[in-house]
């Protein structure tokens, strides 16, 4: 149906089209799913006096669900106690809708009221709190109840279309205009005011009088309410079990009576209502508000997995019964008093994993409730490793050392990363200990994407929280209960000294194995036996009290990496001696990443089987080689391949594929053809032992040859990785593939390329070296920050735990001054306990001192932090800082002081004030106490995805690249079903399919369709990733070429200004993405006839496409020619003259003079010259005569909006090629 193949820019291309890719093999089950089983169909829903209305469903919501949507529609919002019937008949809460018998198009679903428990009244107050706060941003900025801010009704509310407005509309303010040096903060969180509706009531606390006495009970009485109107005026409220009315209970007197005239309502909002016409009037605006048009419910939805914000403004404390009694009830110490009420995570989560899998329908079940159950164990564990590093939880060891103590809450388990036994003492003390539970992770993480039937794993999640690492973990059924010698069956407690296995741990490890490119191996015991494996020695196989078979200590699924591994004895690749490989680094745990290992193996996989093909070719018969050999050729295993970035086995059942289609008459018995795929499949057969120069492990002397070709294997793979890789990545951002604009996407980048973070200081060497180094200049400048601020984390988490709790708002703003500030004293501070006695205080006004005693953190100066910086840089990066302090930083290196505070404040989880900091100020420090508004955990976590949904992702990608667009889109509509079926709406993958959606719809002309799609990509990723996170400043450009597409030019630009906003904030101006996103505005400005304004902002993509696209890049010309046709607009047709005189030079040199755009360009360069004759002749005219009389005017033509959105096309990057 489509009229093209669609080509992207690389910098739309999608990562997890890989991924999506990874899985295809996996789901040979996708054409089980049956249609009519995701269909929506419409009912009726009818509440309490009103008419029915049309409710749109999916016959595999619950019950459940279709009431919580009711719960958050205007006109159901008021109730949450109530019950849905379908003639009569009441239905089950978790109840699948296809389930139900008789309900069809049409039916007629009545809400039907219930009476209250105290359980139902404290959902119901909860769901107050949460409709008068729903347009109030403190939660998302405090980071709870999976808030978080957007700000995209922000930004578009005040756009106004009229002819008025335009031209006053389309100048930004100073700062984000090319060229300008000033970085604000204040505009990142645009009207800090909106949200602050007028106050409907002041306070709805529990009253004093709870719980009810036995005799009120008996009345129905549940719970007591205070509750103060903004009249003043005060009220005592009874949730009963019919609904909530006024008592006659005073603050000192207990009268339960109701009140005259009494009003019985079932909702609490509409006793509120009754009693305060102010709250009427309010909370009606409210609501209206809260669902006008500017406003989505996209805003409100919790996500699953909570953000942080790193910085915040001012904000009110105000009282709040619920977070009150959130707190009190497990921030205490007292937070589970009988533990049968505490979920047992690690029985939910391996139930949900053992949920059948057979049918598309009953993987979509499976995913739902693997993903909730993940997600919420995610936000407990969280909340737990914080109350365990606050001192709120009782260790299970108390008499230990501190370091040395565990803790169990909420049936989870949580230990803290310091080598408290000396377990690490070989393999690099603390730093190993710091590092083990990410490894540990990984290794979870790798082994949770295989899904291996019958083999079970932990819940895992990783706290970095106020300096301590906090491990949480799922608790093995009896794990506690006996020795660890007595519970592993598989594996080894002693670093391989005594190792034990078990066939059935064999059986289930045999799928993870191949898949994870584990070899097989024999290792022997210390009585010399040999013991077979199929995973590391470190791998621990529990079987749990409950009959699972466990898999525990994960942290060396993934081979070594010699580069930094000095091994004793072995001999040194001449290509790592002379880049100074082996490196030491602070420990002994460094393993390959899993994208190397499977791009070490696609490269081995080109080359040298073609070279074995050809040998076996040259020495056996060819004549039964024939039809074998094309399906080799044929195969895409055969040629060489970018690296993919997953664990990917499709290729081998590609070969196998192509193997079944050689005709049997052409294989004949002893023939070479035999031999020639025996030999392939030997070498596709690469498989690394993880326990190759592991010390303590041993091998049989049968294995000696297998283990010497294994030790080759892994220095190849090293060496593989700073021969090819890094390479690699640098080739792949100077032609952007790759295009990183933060150290989020730096890092990114690099993991996919198979590049261990470690390799930081190799990039930057390596990118120094190189002749292209100023086309690599904002990968240098974002990798050299990214460095320093992991650096400066580094010292920050040490320099953290010598604080104590009372002084931390000092010690972060001291160490941010330090890190930032361009004040020299920065390091003299002054603190004097306020709590003293005056005499006392008088007596001890030392410097920094409290309670009269020098503390450690206080007497750091910036030139001892930075000293720290280089030395932490050359020790764990090995590279030799540029830069000894943050003027240098900026000066020499051509940094942001704003960027780095960003680095450093989302890697170590601080919350700054928002305000503008005014760094170079050189009489006071920078930032103070009250700067500082929170410390946030930095969670690392398993992010389960949808199979079936990734697969039909991909597919649709695939048809799109096919030119097949309304097929594609049918395919990625389905798999944004499928995943908001998984994950609910916000999740990065449905912000994907919404973006990719947008995007055909875009091309299909159907500019409010994208828009709609684009709006709810946007407000996702800003809710999930970040408001300034580099994937929403790409939706933010897709919006606004999306907003001006539709006619919507002033919102265009307002979208276009607030993506480059963020993007100076993030990384600068100097930056190639900034060349589109110049050109792009320099456009719509252009359409707006605001000439002068455009320019500045197309002579600054020149200059930038003129940087990073090299002189004779055809995008050069491009921009030239944009110069030019504005020059033209207003009528200086010198200088536009000049600009596509360079496009037409480049045309010619690149492309030669009979192609089209070369034409194009020469007769558009005689059709300047015309006008410019014309004007001249004019110009000569009127100097001769000096009267300007019977000159007809000279016309300066607008660009057509066609010429406009096709230039806007060729910035972004779609290209139509028609089909013949």
């Amino acid at each position: 149906m489509s009229s093209g193949h669609v080509l992207d820019t690389p910098a739309d291309n999608l990562t997890e089209q890989v991924e999506g890719d990874s899985k295809r093999q996996e789901l040979p089950a996708v054409p089980d799913m049956d249609p009519s089983e995701d269909t929506g169909f419409t009912v009726k829903i009818q509440a309490p006096g009103t008419e029915p209305t049309d409710f749109q469903v999916s016959p595999l919501a619950m019950v459940q669900e279709i009431k919580q949507v009711l719960m958050d529609r205007e006109e159901t919002c008021r109730r949450t106690c109530f019950s849905l019937q379908l003639n009569g008949v009441t239905l089950d809460n978790f109840t699948h809708l296809r389930s139900i018998p008789g309900l069809q198009e049409g039916s007629i679903l009545r809400v039907v009221e219930e009476p209250y428990t105290v359980r139902e009244v404290r959902i119901h107050l909860r769901h107050i709190r949460e409709i008068l706060k729903s347009l109030d941003l403190t939660d998302g900025y405090n980071g709870v109840e999976g808030s978080s801010p957007s700000f995209l009704s922000c930004v578009t509310e005040e756009c106004l279309e009229g002819d008025g407005l335009k031209q006053m509309s389309c100048s930004p303010p100073d700062h984000i205009l090319p060229g300008s040096k000033e970085r604000l903060l204040v505009p990142l969180l645009p009207h800090t005011n909106f949200g602050k509706s007028s106050e409907s009531l002041k306070v709805l606390t529990m009253s004093s009088w709870n719980p009810p006495p036995g005799n009120r009970k008996m009345h129905g009485d549940l719970l007591y309410l205070n509750v103060v109107t903004t009249e003043d005026r005060y009220f005592s409220i009874t949730a009963s079990t019919r609904g909530f009315y006024i008592n006659q209970s005073t603050t000192y007197s207990f009268n339960p009576k109701p009140a005259t005239p009494s009003v019985l309502s079932h909702a609490l909002l509409d006793l509120l209502g009754h009693i305060s016409p102010v709250f009427k009037k309010n909370f009606s605006a409210l609501l209206k508000r809260r669902y006008a048009r500017s406003t989505h419910p996209f805003e409100r939805i919790a996500t699953p997995f909570q953000l942080f914000s790193w910085t915040a403004p001012a904000l009110d404390h105000t009282m709040d019964c619920l977070r009150a009694e959130d707190v009190s009830s497990f921030s205490l110490g007292y937070e589970e008093p009988v533990p049968a009420l505490a979920r047992d995570w690690n029985e939910e989560l391996q139930t949900t994993r053992e949920l059948p899998r057979k049918t598309v329908t009953d993987r979509l079940m499976r995913d739902r409730a693997v993903f909730k159950a993940n997600s919420d164990f995610v936000s407990t564990a969280t909340r737990g490793a914080m109350a365990v590093v606050d001192g709120n939880v009782m260790p299970i060891n108390p008499s230990e050392e501190p370091r040395q103590q565990m803790f169990i809450w909420s049936n989870i388990f949580f230990s803290l990363g310091f080598d408290v036994r000396d377990q690490y003492r070989d393999l690099g003390g603390e730093a190993a200990a710091h590092a083990a539970p990410v490894l540990d992770l990984n290794g979870v993480r790798a082994y949770w994407a295989v899904d291996q039937e019958g083999l079970f794993l932990i819940g895992t999640v990783v706290i970095d929280y106020r300096g301590y690492r906090v491990t949480a973990q799922t608790i093995v059924p009896g794990i506690l209960e006996r020795d660890q010698e007595q519970s592993v069956v598989y594996g080894s407690i002693d670093f391989g000294k005594t190792v034990v296995s078990d066939d059935r741990y064999l059986e289930l490890l045999g799928k993870p194995s191949k898949k994870l490119r584990v070899q097989r191996h024999l290792v022997l015991n210390k009585d010399d036996t040999a013991v077979e494996l199929c995973s590391s020695v470190e791998h621990k196989g529990i079987v749990g009290n409950d009959g699972r078979r466990y898999i525990l200590d994960l942290l060396f699924t993934f081979p070594p990496d010699l580069n930094f591994l000095p091994v004793e004895g072995e001999d040194l690749n001449p290509v790592r001696q002379q880049l100074g490989f082996p490196k030491l680094h602070p420990h002994r745990l460094v393993c390959l990443r899993q994208e190397l290992i499977d791009a070490f193996v696609e490269h081995r996989r080109g080359p040298q089987n073609l070279q074995d093909l050809k040998t076996l070719w040259n020495n056996g018969p060819k004549s039964h080689l024939t039809v074998g050999t094309s399906a080799i050729k044929s195969d895409p295993i055969t040629t060489p391949q970018l690296p993919s970035t997953t664990v990917t086995l499709q290729d081998q059942d590609a070969e196998h594929h192509s193997l079944k289609n050689v005709p049997v008459n052409n294989i004949q018995q002893g023939s070479s053809i035999k031999h020639v795929f025996s030999s392939l499949g030997d070498t596709f057969d690469i498989h690394f032992n993880p326990n190759v120069f592991c010390a303590g492990v041993r091998f049989p002397k049968e294995s000696t040859e297998d283990i010497q070709k294994q030790k080759q294997q892994l220095k190849d793979a090293a060496v593989f990785l700073i021969s090819n890789q890094i390479p690699a990545f640098t080739k792949s951002c100077l032609d952007h593939t790759s295009m990183p604009t933060d150290g989020v996407t730096l890092t990114e980048a690099l993991h996919q390329h198979g590049i261990n973070i470690r390799y930081l200081g190799t990039v930057l060497e390596y990118i120094e070296k190189i002749p292209q180094k100023e086309r690599l200049d904002h990968v240098y400048r974002i990798a050299l920050c990214e460095l320093i601020t992991r650096c400066a984390k580094h010292l920050f988490k040490t320099y953290l735990l010598a604080v104590e709790p009372s002084a931390l708002s000092a010690s972060v703003s001291h160490f941010l001054n330090c890190f930032l500030s361009a004040f020299a004293d920065a390091g003299v501070i002054q603190q004097n306990d306020k709590f003293a006695s005056r005499r006392r205080s008088r007596r001890r006004r030392s410097r920094a001192s409290v309670g009269g005693t020098v503390t450690a953190w206080s007497i750091l100066t910036p030139t001892d932090l930075w000293r720290a910086i280089k030395a932490e840089a050359q020790e764990y990066y090995h590279y030799s800082l540029p830069c000894g302090s943050v003027e240098e930083a900026m000066d020499k290196c051509r940094l942001q002081r704003i960027t780095l505070l960003r680095e450093i404040a989302i890697k170590t989880g601080i919350q700054i004030l928002l305000r503008e900091y005014h760094f170079d100020s050189e009489h006071k420090t920078v930032f103070t106490e009250e700067d500082i508004l929170n410390i946030f955990p930095i969670v690392k976590h398993i992010s389960p995805r949808s199979s079936d949904a990734l697969y039909l992702l991909h597919c649709g990608q695939s048809r799109v690249q096919q030119g097949c667009l309304q097929e594609g889109c049918e395919l990625i509509s389905q798999a944004l079903g499928l995943f908001t079926n998984v994950y609910g709406a916000l999740h990065q993958d449905v912000c994907i399919c919404l973006r990719l959606l947008g995007r055909i719809h875009y091309i299909l002309g159907d500019y409010a369709e994208a828009l709609s799609h684009q709006q709810r990509a946007v407000l996702i990723s800003e809710r999930v990733l970040g408001i300034e996170h580099p994937n929403t400043i790409q939706e933010y450009k897709h919006l606004g070429l999306y907003c001006f597409a539709g006619g919507q030019s002033v919102t265009a630009l307002r979208l276009l200004y607030r993506a480059r906003y963020l993007m100076l904030l993030v990384c600068g101006e100097d930056h190639p993405e900034m060349a589109l996103l110049d050109s792009k505005i320099g456009l719509v400005l252009h359409s707006m006839m605001a000439c002068d304004l455009s320019l500045k902002f197309l002579e600054n993509a020149l200059a930038l496409t003129s940087k990073y696209q090299g002189p004779s890049s055809l995008k050069l010309a491009q921009s030239h020619h944009l110069l030019a046709k504005v020059h033209e607009s207003k009528g200086d047709f010198r200088a536009a003259l000049t600009h596509e005189k360079e496009r037409y030079g480049i045309y010619r040199k690149q492309v030669g003079e009979a192609h089209e755009k070369t034409q194009e360009s020469s007769e558009y360069l005689k059709h300047l010259t015309h006008q410019a004759v014309i004007l001249q002749k004019t110009m000569n005219w009127i100097y001769k005569t000096g009267s300007d009389t019977n000159i007809p005017p000279f016309n300066l033509n607008s660009p057509s909006r066609v010429w406009i959105m096709e230039q806007l096309n060729l910035v972004t990057g779609i290209v139509l090629i028609p089909l013949r």
